[in-house]
């Protein structure tokens, strides 16, 4: 009698089992696929991330390798296509070889390449934070005060590796337009600047003890 029962009672629960999977088939086949495509963009996905790096890298190497002045306008738009790109390594890369080498003469034009870099690219902070100083750096000959500590806010307010840098470029920048005060409290800055670069940090020393020892 309780074999009986029990047999009848497990044919019950596979009977409730197979019609739960009857009447949720759609939604369980829907939920399945799912998961199927989920794990095949993310894998997908992957593969073509390297793939497309791969492309990006050869692509930048043979730029670089076969540039000379007779191709100059050329690798100039192969260059400003991998910014375009948005790679995190390759598009810095080409803005620095664009700079480096004098490939573009309209400033605005290179500001406009390091906005892309800046504002539009997932990059791990301090990588951003030297494009901001390098940005910086390029422009400081020809802005005006308030446009250059603008656009060196986020490193002299903050702890990154480059602020002793930012500190430096204002320091440099007051000095030359003969305001010494200001160029010293900068340079006092970077001396007050906890994990200060040691070479920066040395400048600034021998410039306060040379220069502005009043």
């Amino acid at each position: 009698m309780d074999e009986d029962i029990a047999i009848i009672d497990n044919n019950t629960r596979k009977e409730k089992v197979k019609n739960f999977f009857l009447k949720n088939k759609i939604i369980l086949i829907s939920l399945i696929s799912l998961i199927i495509l989920s794990l095949v963009i993310y894998f997908g996905y992957g593969e073509y991330s390297k793939k497309k790096k791969i492309e990006i890298s050869d692509f930048y190497n043979s730029t670089t390798m076969y540039y000379s002045d007779q191709n100059k306008e050329d690798t100039v738009s192969k260059l400003i296509k991998i910014i375009n790109e948005k790679d995190p390594t390759y598009s810095p890369l080409s803005l620095y070889f664009i700079i480096d080498n004098n490939l573009v003469s309209d400033k605005s034009k290179i500001n406009e390449l390091f906005d892309i870099l800046i504002k539009e690219i997932s990059l791990d902070k301090e990588i951003k934070n030297l494009i901001i100083y390098k940005k910086a750096l390029f422009n400081a000959d020809e802005i005006d005060e308030n446009s250059l500590l603008d656009m060196l806010n986020p490193l002299i307010n903050s702890e990154s590796i480059w602020k002793s840098h930012a500190l430096y470029i204002l320091a440099e920048y007051f000095y030359e337009k003969n305001e010494k005060q200001k160029s010293k409290e900068f340079f006092n800055n970077i001396i007050n600047t906890k994990n200060a670069n040691q070479n920066i940090l040395k400048e600034a020393q021998k410039r306060l003890s040379r220069d502005l020892s009043d």
